[in-house]
Protein backbone atom coordinates (compact mmCIF):
# COMPACT_ATOMS: atom_id res chain seq x y z
CA UNK A 1 0.00 0.00 0.00
CA UNK A 2 2.77 2.34 0.68
CA UNK A 3 4.40 1.64 -2.45
CA UNK A 4 0.88 2.52 -4.40
CA UNK A 5 0.82 5.71 -2.33
CA UNK A 6 3.93 6.89 -3.32
CA UNK A 7 3.25 6.10 -7.10
CA UNK A 8 0.17 8.17 -6.94
CA UNK A 9 2.15 11.23 -5.06
CA UNK A 10 4.69 11.19 -7.56
CA UNK A 11 1.65 11.10 -10.51
CA UNK A 12 0.48 14.33 -9.16
CA UNK A 13 3.53 16.09 -8.44
CA UNK A 14 4.57 15.06 -11.92
CA UNK A 15 1.28 16.36 -13.14
CA UNK A 16 1.20 19.66 -11.29
CA UNK A 17 4.66 20.40 -12.84
CA UNK A 18 5.54 21.31 -15.79
CA UNK A 19 2.45 19.82 -17.08
CA UNK A 20 3.41 17.28 -20.09
CA UNK A 21 -0.56 16.77 -20.77
CA UNK A 22 -1.03 20.24 -21.81
CA UNK A 23 -0.26 19.53 -25.42
CA UNK A 24 -0.61 16.26 -27.62
CA UNK A 25 2.77 15.18 -28.34
CA UNK A 26 4.23 15.57 -24.80
CA UNK A 27 1.25 13.77 -23.89
CA UNK A 28 1.51 10.56 -26.07
CA UNK A 29 5.17 10.55 -25.35
CA UNK A 30 4.93 10.82 -21.66
CA UNK A 31 1.82 8.10 -21.93
CA UNK A 32 4.34 5.21 -23.76
CA UNK A 33 6.96 6.55 -21.34
CA UNK A 34 5.05 5.00 -18.45
CA UNK A 35 3.58 2.26 -20.04
CA UNK A 36 6.96 1.40 -20.56
CA UNK A 37 7.61 2.41 -16.38
CA UNK A 38 5.22 0.15 -14.73
CA UNK A 39 6.08 -2.76 -17.49
CA UNK A 40 9.66 -2.46 -17.01
CA UNK A 41 9.96 -2.15 -20.74
CA UNK A 42 12.05 -0.03 -22.41
CA UNK A 43 10.73 3.08 -24.21
CA UNK A 44 10.64 3.39 -27.82
CA UNK A 45 9.21 6.15 -29.69
CA UNK A 46 8.92 4.96 -33.15
CA UNK A 47 8.89 7.55 -36.04
CA UNK A 48 5.98 9.59 -36.90
CA UNK A 49 4.66 8.20 -40.51
CA UNK A 50 4.50 10.99 -43.15
CA UNK A 51 1.44 13.28 -44.39
CA UNK A 52 1.09 14.07 -47.98
CA UNK A 53 0.00 17.09 -48.24
CA UNK A 54 -3.24 18.42 -49.92
CA UNK A 55 -2.22 18.38 -53.60
CA UNK A 56 -0.78 21.55 -55.25
CA UNK A 57 -3.45 23.87 -56.14
CA UNK A 58 -2.04 23.62 -60.02
CA UNK A 59 -2.87 19.80 -59.90
CA UNK A 60 -6.18 20.24 -58.20
CA UNK A 61 -8.20 22.99 -60.53
CA UNK A 62 -9.17 21.63 -63.19
CA UNK A 63 -9.57 23.89 -66.74
CA UNK A 64 -12.98 25.44 -67.60
CA UNK A 65 -14.18 25.70 -70.89
CA UNK A 66 -14.50 28.96 -72.33
CA UNK A 67 -17.26 29.97 -74.33
CA UNK A 68 -17.27 33.29 -77.16
CA UNK A 69 -20.22 34.36 -78.67
CA UNK A 70 -19.47 35.75 -81.91
CA UNK A 71 -19.43 40.07 -82.12
CA UNK A 72 -22.47 40.19 -84.23
CA UNK A 73 -24.45 37.84 -81.70
CA UNK A 74 -23.01 39.67 -78.92
CA UNK A 75 -24.19 42.90 -80.05
CA UNK A 76 -27.29 41.84 -81.45
CA UNK A 77 -28.43 40.87 -78.19
CA UNK A 78 -28.56 44.57 -76.47
CA UNK A 79 -30.93 44.93 -73.99
CA UNK A 80 -31.03 41.64 -72.58
CA UNK A 81 -29.43 40.75 -69.43
CA UNK A 82 -27.09 38.22 -71.04
CA UNK A 83 -25.30 41.29 -73.02
CA UNK A 84 -24.00 42.17 -69.17
CA UNK A 85 -23.19 38.97 -68.13
CA UNK A 86 -20.82 38.69 -71.00
CA UNK A 87 -19.63 41.81 -70.99
CA UNK A 88 -18.49 41.09 -67.46
CA UNK A 89 -17.03 38.34 -68.44
CA UNK A 90 -15.00 39.88 -71.16
CA UNK A 91 -13.65 42.51 -68.72
CA UNK A 92 -10.16 43.02 -67.26
CA UNK A 93 -11.48 41.89 -63.85
CA UNK A 94 -13.60 39.22 -65.21
CA UNK A 95 -10.67 37.85 -67.29
CA UNK A 96 -8.52 36.70 -63.40
CA UNK A 97 -11.94 35.87 -61.27
CA UNK A 98 -11.17 33.55 -58.71
CA UNK A 99 -12.61 29.99 -58.44
CA UNK A 100 -15.94 30.67 -56.83
CA UNK A 101 -17.05 34.54 -58.56
CA UNK A 102 -16.14 31.82 -61.53
CA UNK A 103 -18.77 29.47 -60.46
CA UNK A 104 -21.17 32.68 -59.66
CA UNK A 105 -20.25 33.38 -63.21
CA UNK A 106 -21.42 30.78 -64.94
CA UNK A 107 -24.83 30.12 -63.15
CA UNK A 108 -25.71 33.39 -63.51
CA UNK A 109 -24.84 33.27 -67.63
CA UNK A 110 -27.28 29.87 -67.31
CA UNK A 111 -29.98 32.01 -65.92
CA UNK A 112 -29.73 35.10 -68.10
CA UNK A 113 -29.37 33.15 -71.37
CA UNK A 114 -32.89 30.75 -70.42
CA UNK A 115 -34.22 34.44 -69.88
CA UNK A 116 -33.36 35.28 -72.59
CA UNK A 117 -34.93 33.10 -75.10
CA UNK A 118 -38.22 33.52 -75.48
CA UNK A 119 -37.48 36.91 -76.86
CA UNK A 120 -34.85 36.11 -79.17
CA UNK A 121 -36.25 35.89 -82.92
CA UNK A 122 -33.91 35.06 -85.21
CA UNK A 123 -33.29 31.02 -85.23
CA UNK A 124 -29.60 30.82 -85.77
CA UNK A 125 -28.96 33.06 -82.70
CA UNK A 126 -31.63 31.35 -80.70
CA UNK A 127 -29.54 28.18 -80.99
CA UNK A 128 -26.58 29.72 -80.49
CA UNK A 129 -27.96 30.23 -77.22
CA UNK A 130 -29.50 27.02 -76.32
CA UNK A 131 -25.76 25.32 -77.43
CA UNK A 132 -24.21 27.81 -74.97
CA UNK A 133 -26.55 26.71 -72.18
CA UNK A 134 -25.86 22.91 -73.16
CA UNK A 135 -22.22 23.88 -72.98
CA UNK A 136 -22.27 25.75 -69.38
CA UNK A 137 -24.25 23.03 -67.74
CA UNK A 138 -22.25 20.33 -69.09
CA UNK A 139 -19.22 22.47 -67.36
CA UNK A 140 -20.90 23.71 -64.23
CA UNK A 141 -19.49 20.73 -62.48
CA UNK A 142 -16.02 21.72 -63.33
CA UNK A 143 -16.62 25.43 -62.13
CA UNK A 144 -18.70 23.57 -58.63
CA UNK A 145 -15.20 21.80 -58.47
CA UNK A 146 -12.71 24.22 -58.51
CA UNK A 147 -14.88 26.72 -56.25
CA UNK A 148 -14.66 24.28 -53.62
CA UNK A 149 -11.41 21.63 -53.47
CA UNK A 150 -9.19 23.95 -55.81
CA UNK A 151 -9.46 27.38 -53.68
CA UNK A 152 -6.66 29.34 -51.91
CA UNK A 153 -8.98 28.96 -48.84
CA UNK A 154 -9.19 25.46 -48.25
CA UNK A 155 -5.22 25.14 -48.17
CA UNK A 156 -5.04 26.75 -44.72
CA UNK A 157 -8.04 24.83 -43.47
CA UNK A 158 -5.50 21.54 -44.29
CA UNK A 159 -2.15 23.40 -43.33
CA UNK A 160 -0.06 20.85 -41.72
CA UNK A 161 2.22 23.24 -40.01
CA UNK A 162 -0.68 24.87 -37.28
CA UNK A 163 0.19 21.58 -34.97
CA UNK A 164 -2.08 19.15 -33.03
CA UNK A 165 -5.97 19.22 -32.69
CA UNK A 166 -6.20 21.08 -28.80
CA UNK A 167 -5.96 18.74 -25.70
CA UNK A 168 -9.50 19.45 -23.17
CA UNK A 169 -10.69 22.56 -25.40
CA UNK A 170 -13.79 23.99 -23.70
CA UNK A 171 -15.92 23.92 -26.72
CA UNK A 172 -16.14 22.24 -30.00
CA UNK A 173 -13.56 23.59 -32.20
CA UNK A 174 -15.53 22.45 -35.64
CA UNK A 175 -18.63 23.32 -35.08
CA UNK A 176 -18.82 26.37 -37.25
CA UNK A 177 -16.76 24.14 -39.64
CA UNK A 178 -19.06 21.54 -39.57
CA UNK A 179 -21.77 23.24 -40.22
CA UNK A 180 -20.81 25.04 -43.05
CA UNK A 181 -19.40 21.62 -44.94
CA UNK A 182 -22.83 20.31 -44.65
CA UNK A 183 -24.49 23.29 -46.27
CA UNK A 184 -22.09 23.36 -48.61
CA UNK A 185 -22.77 19.83 -49.27
CA UNK A 186 -26.26 20.83 -49.64
CA UNK A 187 -25.54 23.49 -52.11
CA UNK A 188 -22.92 21.02 -54.09
CA UNK A 189 -25.46 18.38 -54.33
CA UNK A 190 -28.55 20.56 -55.43
CA UNK A 191 -25.94 22.23 -58.12
CA UNK A 192 -24.74 19.16 -59.61
CA UNK A 193 -28.30 17.97 -59.64
CA UNK A 194 -29.76 21.14 -62.14
CA UNK A 195 -31.03 23.11 -59.30
CA UNK A 196 -29.58 26.50 -59.88
CA UNK A 197 -31.74 28.51 -58.11
CA UNK A 198 -29.53 28.52 -54.93
CA UNK A 199 -27.64 32.04 -53.33
CA UNK A 200 -24.06 31.58 -52.75
CA UNK A 201 -23.62 34.45 -50.74
CA UNK A 202 -22.76 32.88 -47.56
CA UNK A 203 -19.93 31.05 -49.51
CA UNK A 204 -17.47 33.64 -49.38
CA UNK A 205 -17.83 33.11 -45.28
CA UNK A 206 -17.39 29.96 -45.62
CA UNK A 207 -13.72 30.75 -47.20
CA UNK A 208 -12.68 33.13 -44.84
CA UNK A 209 -13.38 30.62 -42.36
CA UNK A 210 -11.40 27.94 -43.77
CA UNK A 211 -8.35 30.12 -44.43
CA UNK A 212 -9.03 31.99 -40.73
CA UNK A 213 -8.93 28.12 -38.87
CA UNK A 214 -6.66 24.90 -39.61
CA UNK A 215 -8.53 21.93 -38.15
CA UNK A 216 -8.40 19.75 -40.43
CA UNK A 217 -4.84 19.58 -41.01
CA UNK A 218 -4.59 19.40 -36.86
CA UNK A 219 -7.13 16.36 -36.73
CA UNK A 220 -4.87 14.66 -39.56
CA UNK A 221 -1.44 15.33 -37.22
CA UNK A 222 -3.47 14.30 -34.55
CA UNK A 223 -4.33 11.22 -36.03
CA UNK A 224 -1.10 10.38 -37.06
CA UNK A 225 0.71 10.82 -34.05
CA UNK A 226 -2.25 8.78 -32.18
CA UNK A 227 -1.77 5.99 -34.36
CA UNK A 228 1.77 5.77 -33.40
CA UNK A 229 1.90 5.99 -29.89
CA UNK A 230 -0.87 3.72 -29.61
CA UNK A 231 1.06 1.20 -31.36
CA UNK A 232 4.09 2.01 -29.26
CA UNK A 233 1.98 1.59 -26.04
CA UNK A 234 0.50 -1.37 -27.44
CA UNK A 235 3.64 -3.53 -28.30
CA UNK A 236 5.18 -2.54 -24.65
CA UNK A 237 1.63 -4.12 -23.52
CA UNK A 238 2.09 -7.20 -25.55
CA UNK A 239 5.85 -7.75 -24.99
CA UNK A 240 5.12 -8.18 -21.46
CA UNK A 241 2.16 -10.88 -21.91
CA UNK A 242 4.65 -12.58 -23.87
CA UNK A 243 7.37 -12.52 -21.01
CA UNK A 244 5.81 -13.06 -17.72
CA UNK A 245 2.47 -12.80 -16.39
CA UNK A 246 1.74 -9.47 -14.36
CA UNK A 247 0.29 -11.55 -11.87
CA UNK A 248 0.70 -15.04 -10.88
CA UNK A 249 -3.16 -16.97 -10.47
CA UNK A 250 -4.88 -13.81 -11.33
CA UNK A 251 -4.03 -12.38 -7.70
CA UNK A 252 -3.19 -8.81 -7.50
CA UNK A 253 0.35 -7.73 -6.19
CA UNK A 254 2.18 -4.18 -5.78
CA UNK A 255 3.18 -3.98 -9.50
CA UNK A 256 -0.32 -4.67 -10.55
CA UNK A 257 -1.89 -1.99 -8.30
CA UNK A 258 0.54 0.54 -9.44
CA UNK A 259 0.01 -0.45 -13.53
CA UNK A 260 -3.85 -0.17 -12.49
CA UNK A 261 -2.86 2.97 -10.95
CA UNK A 262 -1.25 4.24 -14.06
CA UNK A 263 -3.75 3.26 -16.47
CA UNK A 264 -7.09 4.99 -14.83
CA UNK A 265 -4.86 8.15 -13.82
CA UNK A 266 -3.50 8.07 -17.33
CA UNK A 267 -4.97 6.29 -19.58
CA UNK A 268 -8.53 6.90 -18.58
CA UNK A 269 -8.58 10.40 -17.58
CA UNK A 270 -5.98 11.69 -19.96
CA UNK A 271 -5.40 9.66 -22.80
CA UNK A 272 -9.38 8.36 -23.77
CA UNK A 273 -10.97 12.07 -23.25
CA UNK A 274 -8.66 13.25 -26.19
CA UNK A 275 -9.12 9.88 -28.02
CA UNK A 276 -12.54 10.72 -28.15
CA UNK A 277 -12.46 14.62 -28.88
CA UNK A 278 -10.17 13.69 -31.82
CA UNK A 279 -13.11 11.12 -33.20
CA UNK A 280 -15.69 13.54 -32.19
CA UNK A 281 -14.19 16.46 -34.32
CA UNK A 282 -13.47 13.12 -37.05
CA UNK A 283 -16.79 12.63 -37.46
CA UNK A 284 -18.04 16.34 -37.45
CA UNK A 285 -15.63 17.48 -39.80
CA UNK A 286 -13.28 14.99 -41.63
CA UNK A 287 -16.79 12.93 -42.40
CA UNK A 288 -18.78 15.85 -44.34
CA UNK A 289 -15.30 16.82 -46.31
CA UNK A 290 -15.23 13.07 -47.49
CA UNK A 291 -18.77 13.41 -48.90
CA UNK A 292 -17.77 16.79 -50.32
CA UNK A 293 -14.72 14.46 -51.93
CA UNK A 294 -17.35 11.55 -53.02
CA UNK A 295 -20.29 14.09 -54.31
CA UNK A 296 -17.42 15.31 -57.06
CA UNK A 297 -15.78 12.01 -57.67
CA UNK A 298 -17.00 12.24 -61.27
CA UNK A 299 -14.52 15.21 -62.03
CA UNK A 300 -11.89 15.15 -59.40
CA UNK A 301 -8.09 14.85 -60.54
CA UNK A 302 -7.00 11.23 -59.58
CA UNK A 303 -4.33 12.49 -57.53
CA UNK A 304 -6.81 13.97 -55.35
CA UNK A 305 -9.05 10.53 -54.81
CA UNK A 306 -5.87 9.07 -53.99
CA UNK A 307 -4.99 11.83 -51.18
CA UNK A 308 -8.94 11.94 -50.33
CA UNK A 309 -9.04 7.97 -50.04
CA UNK A 310 -5.84 7.97 -47.38
CA UNK A 311 -6.64 11.29 -45.74
CA UNK A 312 -10.52 11.78 -45.88
CA UNK A 313 -12.13 8.23 -46.04
CA UNK A 314 -12.80 6.06 -43.12
CA UNK A 315 -12.06 2.84 -44.68
CA UNK A 316 -9.66 1.60 -47.39
CA UNK A 317 -6.40 -0.03 -47.16
CA UNK A 318 -4.65 3.35 -46.81
CA UNK A 319 -7.05 5.02 -44.45
CA UNK A 320 -5.65 7.06 -41.95
CA UNK A 321 -8.76 6.97 -40.37
CA UNK A 322 -9.46 3.34 -40.52
CA UNK A 323 -6.27 2.72 -38.95
CA UNK A 324 -6.70 4.80 -35.92
CA UNK A 325 -9.85 2.68 -35.47
CA UNK A 326 -7.16 -0.39 -36.00
CA UNK A 327 -5.08 0.66 -33.36
CA UNK A 328 -7.52 2.04 -30.48
CA UNK A 329 -9.33 -1.56 -30.92
CA UNK A 330 -6.04 -3.35 -30.34
CA UNK A 331 -4.36 -0.80 -27.62
CA UNK A 332 -7.83 -1.76 -25.90
CA UNK A 333 -8.15 -5.57 -25.98
CA UNK A 334 -4.20 -5.61 -24.79
CA UNK A 335 -5.47 -3.81 -21.43
CA UNK A 336 -8.10 -6.03 -20.91
CA UNK A 337 -5.55 -9.27 -21.51
CA UNK A 338 -3.16 -7.47 -19.15
CA UNK A 339 -5.48 -6.44 -16.31
CA UNK A 340 -7.29 -9.27 -17.11
CA UNK A 341 -4.38 -11.59 -15.37
CA UNK A 342 -4.86 -10.13 -12.58
CA UNK A 343 -8.54 -10.18 -12.26
CA UNK A 344 -8.84 -6.16 -13.12
CA UNK A 345 -10.09 -6.60 -16.71
CA UNK A 346 -11.70 -3.00 -17.32
CA UNK A 347 -15.77 -3.77 -17.69
CA UNK A 348 -15.83 -6.94 -15.96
Amino acid sequence: MIVRHLIVVSLVLLTAGCNPFSEAPSMMDEYVERVARVLDGEVSLSALPEIQRLPRRRDRRLDMPELELGMLDFLSLYGCQLQYVVGERNSVMGRVMDPLNRLRYELRFIQAARDCLPDIDRERLKKSVEQAIDSKLESLPVAVWNATWATEEIETLFTLSKGYFPVAAESNPVSDLSTDVHRLNSTVQSLLDGQLDHSLEYLGEVHQRWQAEYRAGQLLNSARLLVARLDDATALIRSRLGDRPLCINGKPNNQSDIVQTMFFSVYIERIQPYLSDVRSARDDLIRPLATLSELQAEVRPPSFGAWSGEYLAFAGEKSLWQDLDRAMAEHTTSWQQLLGQCGLRPGA
